[in-house]
Order: C-alpha cells, then structure tokens, then sequence
C-alpha cells in the first residue's frame, strides 16, 4: 500500500516542500530510503521502528521504500522522522489518507516515540501557509515559533501516538494560538543604562548618531576608557524591531538553532559580540550544509567586535562585501546560499598593542615597528566602510567622582526612535532602504540636500584631508542623521562639521 505526507526542509534561508511517499511491500523485511538522504536521514529508519513499538504500533513485516521527493535535492536533518512513521501507519491502515491531505509534519522522533523540536520551523510553516494546506504538526517547543504564521493551524504534538491518534480522528487538539501583539509587552527595562557610564560625552553622542542611522562605529581607546560598556549598552536605546524585522531575523535564528523552546520571535535587536578567535566561516557562514554566521545571525541589529586588531585579518577582511551588499553568499560545489546580514557594526580597539599610545598620563612602551603592525591589521578599505571613528579618552576622575549622570537609556532611545520615524517618512517609497545608513548614490542626491555652506565645507574637506568616493558618500549620510537628530529638513554646515570630525582619526592615526 502506498501513502503520501507533505513535509518540508529548509534551504538557505527558505524552505521548499517535501513529499514523502511511503510504500509498504512483500519481500524480506528491510526498509529503504530514496531521495538524497544524508546520514540523520538514513538513521531515521532505526529511530522510526523503535519508536513505533515503544508507541504500541507493529512495524511492517516486509519490504517498506521511502521516496523523499523532489530526488535531486539533497535532504539533511532529523525533521522526516514524524511524517515518515505516519507515513508507514498509513499503509497499515491506521490512518486513511484523505485524513492526512490537509496536514503537513515535521518533527524528530526519540526512541520513546517523544517527538523533539527541530530547527527551521518557522520558514517551514511560511512555505506550508504558501502551498494552501491547512494545518501543520510540529513539536510542543517548536509551536510558538510556528503559531507565528498567519492562515496556518498550528498543532503541537507531544509524542508519536498523539499525532497518530489526532490524524486518525480518534482525538481533537485545538489549535495553538500566539498573540503578537502582546510579544513586546514581555520585553522588560535592560539591565544596563547609559546613564551608568560617567563622562564620554562626546563617545555616547556618536554612539547615539550611530544607532540612529544605523552606522557602523569603531571606538579607539585606552583600557579601561569604557568602550566595551559604551557598547553594552547600545542594546537599551535600539528602537522597537517591526513585525517584518522580527520575522526576518527570527527565521535566521530558527534555522541556526539559536532561538529558545518555546520562543515565539525575536522582538529585541539582535546583539552578538563573537570571540576574536572566531574563524572566517564562523564570522560569515558556512559548512558542508551552509549555516548562518555570525554576521547574519546579527542581521537588522548589532555586531560587536572587541579588541578588533586581535582578529584575524583574513576574517576581518571577508567582511568587507557583506558590510556593502547587506547579504553573504556562500557557494559549494552542490549549492549556492545568500544569507542576509544587514547589520550596525561596532568596533573597539586599543590605540597599540599596550594601550597607552597618546595616552598624555602613561608612556606607551610599544615600538614604532609594533605600532604599525597592529594598525596595519586593520586595512584600509575596511576602516573606509566604517562610518565614524570616535576616541574614547581615559576617564578623568571628576568625571567618576561626580553625582549628576547623564541621559538614561529611556531618554536617548526616545530620540533615537523619533529621528527613526523621520527615516521611516522619507524611505516610505524605497522598500529595501530603512535608515540612512542604507541609502545609495541615487537616494543621497534626491534625499540629503545640502545648503550652499554645508557644499562649501564638505568641498574643503575632501580636498584637504583626501578622503576616498564612499567616505564622501558616508559623511553625507552621518550628516542627514545628524539633522534628523535636530529634525531639520536640510543637512546645514554644523551637521557636516560634526559628521567630518568623526572620519579625522584614519589620517591621524593610520598613516
């Protein structure tokens, strides 16, 4: 007897459907499975007959073929075990198949018929909702991320006789339900607040300019100066992610595994801060199966990168194009990937290798020689992408001993989110633009307008400090963040003034 379950299997980013035929003959017990299957999915036979006795049904006596259809897609993971053992239920008449039609299933099966989230729900059941099916079976801790879905009734199934006994009408599960309007209520305050940080005016203006347009950010100063807390903190004035944002960087998450049971969407901006030891693959993505890196697992929030000369300079330098593009592609010989990854950078480094160059108190003990080869690690082009360069200064003891403190969290991200609606306003007819940031030539020209001293300024600038086509191109954009800040509608000279100070370091400190 022959039965037919729809499933399906993440790709990428996306997921594509997955029929799973399941054909139950005479002939010497043994089951086979066709269709690309990789290791985790030939080992799912021994998982289903196991935990198909310990459910209390009778594995088939004979010859049983599985077909993962389409066959020339390579199939990976554990998610076939659920549709596979309905699937030899059906052909033992437990099941009739027009009662598995509407349904598709995905899920992994322990030994003791439990059934085990997997990652990847949520694009699954994006591309179940497409192909018009009614409901989908997933794992308890997999549901929330599913129930996401719009049109799609989302059944949580405990273990294998609860989703048999569901499909053959024998019991009714209610749909699992999420309210998403009431995802970002559970957020709670940060436990850290800018208004921790004494002094560093000037550091958390750039910082709060940063977050604003969505700029990449690179802090040079001693230990101990605050660039590292500086950077924790961006986390508690990132505005509010829209349902799109939290759908795009939740389905990155789901397939990486990263997201937690039970975790419905990412509501906060994403915040990762890998170890410098990090290889290129693990910064980028990568593997046999592609996965998402660091850079993407980042995506529509922050990458922090502490000590940014300890990286290895080839993972640094990978990072060039996806800082330009907003997405990465990995290619094999089998497949190609894109992963987006548009993401705020933020850098902090020592001004040499002890800390103390230029440091008016201490003596650096570095040489030259030492000096140079730690800038050097960093190169050009990628310092050229990085939008302000801010010193960070040690803290002056009146600055620790004082009592007044400056702006909280609350009040930076109030106008963080006010210049962000200014953005919103201004990119309404430009999808793929959502901060300055993000703008190309063509927007920069129609879009950030300079007044006749603002030219002049900016004219001079690049004459006399030579700053390179996209350094331009991004003081401009710094320059319209500044006066969506000031809620002005020109970009005028005191906007540009500012924006210009924050590219000054490259050539006083690396040349």
């Amino acid at each position: 007897m022959l039965a037919k379950i729809h499933s399906a299997a993440v790709y990428g980013v996306e997921a594509y459907p997955v029929e799973i035929e399941v054909n139950a003959g005479h002939g010497d017990p043994s089951t086979i499975i066709v269709g690309l299957p990789d290791t985790a999915v030939k080992e799912s036979k021994d998982r289903v007959q196991t935990a198909l006795t310990n459910s209390g049904f009778r594995p088939h006596v004979g010859r049983t073929t599985i077909n993962l259809a389409p066959a020339d897609i390579k199939k990976e993971g554990p998610c076939f075990d659920l549709p596979i053992a309905i699937g030899i239920l059906a052909t033992q008449n437990h099941i009739h198949p027009e009662q598995l039609a509407p349904f598709a299933l995905i899920g992994e099966l322990a030994l003791s018929g439990a059934v085990r989230r997997i990652k990847g729900a949520l694009p699954i059941a994006m591309q179940v909702a497409a192909k018009g099916l009614r409901g989908l079976l997933v794992p308890v801790e997999n549901a929330d991320e599913a129930a996401v879905v719009r049109d799609l009734e989302v059944y949580p199934v405990h273990n294998l006789r609860e989703a048999a006994d569901f499909l053959a009408g024998k019991i009714v599960l209610a749909p699992h339900r999420v309210d998403l309007n009431h995802l970002s209520a559970a957020l709670g305050d940060h436990d850290e607040d800018f208004a921790e940080v004494r002094g560093q005016e000037q550091a958390k203006r750039a910082v709060e300019i940063a977050v604003t347009g969505g700029h990449n950010v690179l802090m040079i100063g001693p230990p101990g100066s605050g660039k590292t807390m500086l950077a924790r903190r961006i986390a508690s004035i990132l505005p509010p992610m829209s349902l799109d944002e939290s759908l795009e960087a939740t389905k990155i998450h789901s397939i990486a595994g990263t997201l937690l049971p039970h975790q419905a969407l990412i509501v906060r901006r994403p915040f990762r801060a890998p170890h410098h030891t990090i290889s290129d693959a693990g910064l980028l993505g990568g593997g046999a199966h592609p996965m998402p890196g660091e850079v993407s697992l980042a995506h529509r929030g922050v990458l922090f990168l502490d000590e940014l000369p300890e990286f290895h300079r080839n993972v640094l330098e990978v990072m060039r194009q996806p800082l330009e593009d907003g997405a990465v592609t990995i290619s094999r010989a089998a497949a190609t990937v894109t992963f987006p990854c548009q993401f705020m950078l933020v850098a902090a480094m020592n001004p040499c290798p002890c800390g103390y160059y230029g440091d008016p108190k201490r003596e650096c003990r570095c040489m030259p020689s030492q000096i140079q080869r730690y800038h050097n690690k960093i190169s050009g082009p990628l310092l050229d992408r990085i939008d302000l360069h801010v010193e960070v200064p040690a803290i002056r003891y009146q600055d620790l001993a004082g009592i007044g403190a400056g702006d909280s969290s609350a009040a930076i991200r109030d106008r963080v989110v006010a210049a962000r609606r200014l953005q919103q306003a201004r990119f309404k007819t430009h999808r793929r633009i959502h901060n300055n940031a993000g703008m190309r030539s063509r927007e920069l020209q129609k879009l950030c307008l300079l007044t006749p001293d603002a030219q002049e300024i900016l004219k001079m600038a690049i004459s006399e400090l030579n700053f390179s086509a996209r350094a331009y191109d991004r003081i401009i954009k710094v320059a319209r963040t500044i006066s969506d800040l000031d809620s002005s509608e020109g970009i005028q000279p005191r906007h540009v003034q500012e924006a210009i100070q924050y590219r000054t370091l490259d050539r006083q400190r690396w040349v």
